[in-house]
């Protein structure tokens, strides 16, 4: 150890992580796992793992790798199940959600978005001595961090909880060397961890560092908030379960579960105070330099770095190594979930790249390969996927970079119009938000740098109008406003003024790109005529909602089920002036765009279109799902399979068809492997507009029982249009052929996957299936996996027929909880109605052999009491029982044995609890009560009873159940002797 309390010379980061891993594998029998990804697998409620214990969930609704072990539920033929000690380095991201750092990254030398966090785990091996005996060892012998740094915590307990101190880990402490001085008990929030709500929690212990040191006592900084004394491990002792009643109970085996910061520890080992000048951090900080121009990283903070140059170091080299991280584990950014938090961490990187570090554009994806030389050999994943990752920054980063200069001078524009005020307009911030799409982070430090803050109140009311509009249009199934449906008069007029229809061919200008990414063509279009209070009109004032006709528009609108696009307008030479579009209506050939006018707009005006890309190749995608699955149902029901409609939107698609009745498993199954097959293959999506009588001769095409244009468009499916237009060719009957006017991809293969969520019938003949397709596909499948494993896993324990009640409502319980989970949650709809078959069964079988052993325990105990009271004409008693039911059943079981005997038994509870179950002799009745007794005995326990004359029960404190019993035998003496007299 290095003498006078100083640290030995700097160990490399690397070295850190092997040195643990090591320290645990060789010395203590440790079996090292590998990181799980970094999206969590099964459980839609979590955006990313956050914690080492977080890693592959395995038990809806919270996600947790162990848990089944800390529970005892892990599937008994699972490798879950032989884990007994375990360590590992898991990638960790905290951006979004409950856990989110993004906002504080930047700002000091110690959040991340991405971190890694070093884990040991005791699976019922060792606990609290071994536990501390071993962290203690690699902390001061084996890194050799000076013990007089170091300060540990310990649970001081609580009384409202009944729970004492952990006076055994602090003797543990005290027996490792640590002067008592240094060894500081604390409350339940900072050493009591718990995984959520309900589930398995325990006390804990925190190791915390003093980086000042030099003999001094910093004990009064420990969980202070002091940035000299830090925490650098948590071990967790895992020996209660949160019930869903708020109770804790002891679980059946103790566990340890520690958790230790790689970054933070590397900065104490290396000693500095900023993780970022650790070597984590510094070869992409000098890249960052190389790649920009801009002054060397000096790790400034606060006022003192002036032009927030410092921190922009800091945003990109953390924001690169997330970003490198999740597009690898597949993550990529996009519009909800996991993939929205990457694009803001994208979008964050991008602007600070740009305009505070003014790097050329591609900066941040020059970066990958700098990460993947500091993370590679740790995750090897990383090198495998360098390329890809950096086409995919890259993309994003050109995608983003004219939005941003725009947005921008948005923001110069409307500071410069609002002074002296310094609210900035919700409605301005809206615009960026949902037509630039400027995270709302993003919006809040352009601001916070310009001295002004969003009006935060406004803007939130925005959030919940747009979330309510969404919400009554999903209900409508189409557009919610009425501003823009053009009226028989305007319709007349127009035509006879010859305004000409809107030319919308421009929808369907887009292609693909070098690497595979959709590229959509600008449009230009000229302003013709406005539509507001139901009339024409040649000028719209600003904070005005209208409808915007076009002379051409590359805008879809809502027709042939799809829903129309959204994006924005700007009039040709005002970049910084955006007419946000939220809806697009068809009416009688024009286009109307409706829009919130933020500035006089006047027909003539020249325009620029931009349409949200993303949203609409969402609905491209979601539109062609929907033929490859009316082929695919056609293909398995048989050709009488008619569609009855159908919507379609960015997040989900809506089927109606023609069916006998439900649809079966197998079925379900069978589509959904039609459809894909065909995306395996990465058919070509043709289009070609023909005569609409050429069109109707095509073999196999579904009834045409709605008016189409002439001529009309035909999607064909791996076939070429001209091919299926042949005099006699069968080729559509072979593949989907549909006559639409809506927007499809040009390749299958995009579509990744599709699952059916939801099916079920709307009225008899008629059914309905839900599909989400791409990643919500993968993740529902995921949720599903999971799900399986779970009710396979009770399945089995449900099999080897427990003798104990308590377990056996366990798992009546955890069947319940799955039903519920399986019927709410997004997953494969087959695998839905396996799993809920199964559960029923299961259901069932636990009810029954609760009953039986109920039963049993009842006899037993009931045959015990009676010899032990033999013949008295009370039985007043205290006796074991999981629940009230066996308790009552007892009380049962007694009086029919002996009839003429009036029983009150109680039942203490761990939980501190007391049951109570009465039934007096019809003999005695109706001077003796007994619901009057089980009152009189719950109320001096301060409890509450009721019941009948006959049966009654309760429950009290069991601070209360000798005077209970007291109160029980005198309240039935009274009585009986007042029976005896009448």
């Amino acid at each position: 150890m290095a003498a006078g309390g100083r640290l030995p010379s700097a160990l490399p980061a690397a070295g850190v992580r092997a040195a643990f891993l090591r320290f645990f594998q060789q010395q203590h029998g440790h079996r090292r796992l590998p990181s799980a990804p970094v999206r969590p697998r099964g459980d839609p409620s979590l955006l990313f793992v956050n914690a080492g214990m977080n890693q592959v969930p395995n038990s809806p609704p919270r996600p947790l790798r162990f848990k089944p072990i800390f529970l005892g539920t892990a599937h008994p033929r699972s490798e879950l199940s032989r884990y007994r000690r375990v360590v590992n380095s898991q990638k960790c991201v905290r951006a979004g959600g409950k856990h989110n750092d993004l906002e504080d990254v930047g700002r000091d030398g110690c959040h991340h978005t991405f971190f890694e966090m070093l884990g040991n785990w005791s699976f019922g091996d060792y606990f609290k001595e071994e536990a501390c005996s071993m962290a203690w060892e690699l902390l001061t012998e084996v890194y050799e961090i000076p013990k007089d740094r170091l300060y540990v915590t310990y649970f001081g307990g609580d009384s409202s909880l009944g729970l004492s101190a952990d006076e055994e880990c602090r003797d543990i402490w005290l027996q490792l060397g640590v002067p008592a001085s240094r060894v500081l008990p604390f409350p339940l929030k900072d050493n009591f961890w718990e995984m959520g709500d309900t589930g398995p929690c325990g006390p804990c212990t925190e190791i915390h560092y003093d980086h000042v040191g030099g003999g001094r006592n910093a004990a009064a900084l420990v969980n202070q908030g002091s940035p000299d004394v830090v925490e650098i491990w948590n071990l967790v002792f895992m020996q209660y379960n949160r019930e869903v009643e708020g109770n804790l109970l002891p679980l059946p085996q103790h566990h340890v579960d520690t958790g230790m910061g790689l970054e933070r520890l590397v900065a104490v080992l290396q000693n500095k105070r900023s993780n970022y000048d650790t070597d984590l951090f510094t070869p992409i900080l000098d890249a960052i330099h190389k790649g920009c121009g801009a002054p060397r990283y000096r790790g400034l903070v606060g006022d003192a770095d002036v032009g927030r140059v410092n921190m922009a170091y800091r945003v990109v080299a953390d924001h690169v190594r997330a970003l490198c991280v999740c597009i690898t584990d597949g993550i990529y950014p996009g519009l909800s979930g996991a993939e929205l938090v990457l694009r803001r961490i994208l979008r964050r990187a991008v602007r600070f790249c740009s305009e505070v570090l003014h790097a050329p554009p591609g900066l941040l994806a020059s970066l990958v390969p700098t990460v993947v030389e500091v993370l590679g050999d740790a995750y090897p994943e990383l090198r495998k996927n360098a390329d890809q990752v950096m086409n995919i920054i890259s993309e994003n980063e050109a995608a983003f970079l004219s939005s941003l200069e725009r947005g921008r001078r948005v923001i110069e524009r409307t500071v410069q119009q609002m002074q002296p005020s310094t609210n900035f307009p919700a409605d301005v911030a809206w615009s960026l938000y949902g037509n630039l799409g400027f995270p709302l982070d993003l919006i809040d430090l352009m601001l916070e740098e310009k001295g002004i803050r969003l009006d935060s109140d406004a803007f939130n009311e925005l959030v919940l109008e747009d979330a309510k509009r969404k919400a009554q249009g999903a209900q409508a199934g189409q557009l919610e406003g009425t501003d823009v449906h053009l009226d028989v008069h305007s319709l007349a007029q127009l035509r006879s003024d010859n305004v000409p229809a809107t030319d919308d061919s421009p929808k369907y200008s887009y292609k693909l790109g070098q690497h595979g990414q959709y590229e959509f063509s600008p449009c230009q279009a000229t302003v013709l005529t406005l539509y507001r209070d139901q009339s024409l009109q040649k000028e719209v004032g600003a904070g005005q909602r209208c409808g915007v006709i076009l002379d051409r528009t590359n805008f879809y609108a809502e027709q042939g089920g799809q829903a129309s696009d959204q994006g924005y307008l700007i009039r040709l030479g005002q970049q910084d002036i955006l007419f946000p579009v939220e809806s697009v209506r068809l009416c009688g050939g024009y286009v109307v765009h409706e829009v919130t006018a933020v500035e006089t707009l006047r027909a003539g005006d020249q325009v620029q279109l931009f349409v949200d890309e993303a949203r609409r190749l969402a609905c491209m995608t979601n539109h062609t799902a929907t033929h490859l699955l009316s082929f695919a149902l056609r293909h398995v029901l048989g050709d009488r399979t008619e569609q009855r409609g159908s919507h379609v939107t960015a997040e989900r698609l809506r089927f109606d068809f023609d069916s006998q009745g439900p649809v079966t498993v197998e079925q379900l199954q069978r589509v959904e492997q039609v459809v894909q097959d065909v995306i395996k293959r990465n058919e070509a999506v043709h289009m070609a507009e023909v005569p609409l009588a050429l069109a109707r001769r095509v073999q196999g095409l579904r009834a045409m029982d709605e008016e189409y244009p002439d001529p009309v468009r035909i999607v064909s499916l791996g076939v070429p249009v001209e091919t299926v237009l042949t005099c006699d060719s069968e080729a559509a009957r072979q593949t989907s052929v549909e006559l639409c006017c809506g927007t499809h991809l040009l390749q299958t293969g995009a579509m990744e996957d599709l699952a059916i969520v939801s099916e079920r019938q709307l009225v008899k003949g008629v059914s309905r299936v839900i599909a989400v397709t791409g990643r919500q596909a993968k993740q529902a499948r995921e949720v599903g996996q999971c799900l399986a494993v779970e009710v396979d896993s009770v399945s089995i324990r449900m099999k080897q027929r427990s003798t104990s009640v308590a377990e056996m409502q366990n798992l009546s319980k955890e069947v319940g909880q799955l039903t519920k989970v399986v019927a709410s949650t997004a997953m494969p709809q087959w695998q839905r109605k396996e799993l809920q078959t199964i559960l029923k069964a299961l259901q069932r079988t636990a009810n029954t052999a609760i009953k039986k052993l109920e039963m049993q325990q009842a006899e037993e105990k009931a045959q015990s009491l009676l010899t032990k009271h033999c013949n008295r004409p009370v039985i007043i008693d205290t006796v074991p029982a999981d629940s009230l039911s066996i308790l009552m059943k007892v009380v049962n079981q007694l009086c029919d044995k002996s009839p003429g005997t009036s029983v009150l038994l109680l039942s203490p509870q761990a939980s501190g609890e007391v049951l109570c179950a009465c039934q007096v002799s019809k003999d005695c009745l109706p001077v003796f009560s007994a619901a009057d007794w089980a009152v009189a005995v719950c109320t001096q326990m301060e409890g509450k009873a009721g019941g009948s004359p006959v049966v009654a029960k309760g429950s009290g404190n069991a601070k209360g159940i000798q005077g209970a019993l007291t109160t029980a035998l005198e309240f039935a003496q009274s009585a009986i002797e007042l029976a005896t007299v009448l």
